[in-house]
């Protein structure tokens, strides 16, 4: 009790964050704390997971050691973080298709029910197609009529199954067309082969939006969302052009099964002091994502929902696990 009174006494303003774990007989954290990022550096998920570890080293007063493990569409990152022990000192930073999406596609190494604690959303994702800022090709129709014209044009995405690619594909499907896949390891590395002429278009997941400000890439239709972009008002939605659409996935923060629950409040409390703050908001408009925070009560009710719901979506899509 004197190492745990002698913590408090050193950071009395986050009493309410501290807790006794009786593993290390002080309070928790009391060492570095393991963030593994689902997808490759440089993208989306990568920037915004850093700027929070950034502001949860200030809160928790521990380091926060980030380690990107693209693969599998997060599904490398989940499952390291499924095995760890649940003490708090391994996170990750995924998207919810971890668990409502992967599973039904290929045979994941985790229960992906089961397997984790659902500590937060902070972020979901929004996608789109998206061309080179010097394409001919200015709207949907003349993209379409190109397409049309020019059957398996190759598009790049942050991985194989992610919702922007199944967007996609129900884009593909919707107008009649044919399209050559070549997926990437996360959004970043997507934006680089399409920036360097390697595909004619790709599955916008984010991050690409940096680009689209600055000219160098053009948005034709947004994915994963029924409404239009005010900042880009005359881009038109799936559900504009008659198609059906992917719905979005969130920016999960997970953590194994079995994760005590005064553990959990110390993270959940300071992820979502830090993600409701000026910093971290200031991250989400540069990164032009919206904030859109869920707790473990919320994540627990939809994922269990849109689990169901993306089964039978991919069976109607004609995917089975491999």
């Amino acid at each position: 009790m004197r190492m745990v009174w002698r913590s408090v006494g050193r950071c009395a303003p986050m009493l309410a964050l501290l807790v006794s774990a009786s593993a290390f007989g002080q309070a928790f954290p009391a060492k570095h704390i393991n963030v593994y990022v689902g997808y490759g550096a440089g993208a989306t998920t990568d920037l915004s997971a850093r700027a929070l570890a950034d502001g949860l080293e200030k809160v928790l007063g521990v380091p926060l050691v980030v380690e990107n493990k693209p693969g599998a569409t997060a599904g490398v990152a989940a499952a390291l973080v499924a095995r760890a022990k649940p003490d708090g000192y391994t996170i990750g930073v995924v998207s919810t298709g971890v668990v409502t999406v992967r599973p039904h596609i290929f045979k994941a190494p985790y229960d992906p029910l089961k397997d984790f604690t659902l500590i937060a959303q902070y972020s979901r994702y929004i996608g789109a197609i998206t061309v080179r800022g010097d394409s001919p090709l200015k709207t949907v129709d003349e993209f379409v009529a190109y397409a049309k014209a020019h059957p398996g044009m190759s598009y790049s995405s942050s991985g194989t199954h992610s919702q922007q690619q199944m967007g996609i594909e129900l884009f593909r499907q919707c107008k009649g067309l044919e399209f050559t896949h070549l997926p990437a390891k996360g959004g970043a590395e997507a934006n680089t082969l399409l920036l360097g002429g390697h595909v004619d278009f790709t599955a916008g997941s984010g991050q690409h939006m940096a680009y689209v400000r600055q000219g160098r890439l053009r948005n034709l239709v947004l994915l994963n969302t029924q409404e239009r972009d005010p900042t880009q008002a005359d881009v038109p939605t799936m559900k504009d052009i008659g198609c059906q659409d992917a719905p979005a996935l969130g920016y999960l923060i997970v953590g194994p099964k079995g994760l005590p629950d005064p553990v959990y409040k110390v993270l959940s409390d300071a992820i979502r002091k830090v993600t409701s703050g000026p910093d971290f908001q200031k991250t989400l408009v540069n990164l032009e994502i919206p904030y859109d925070y869920k707790d473990r009560a919320q994540l627990e009710k939809e994922t269990a929902e849109d689990f169901y719901l993306y089964k039978t979506f991919l069976e109607k899509m004609g995917v089975k696990p491999e």
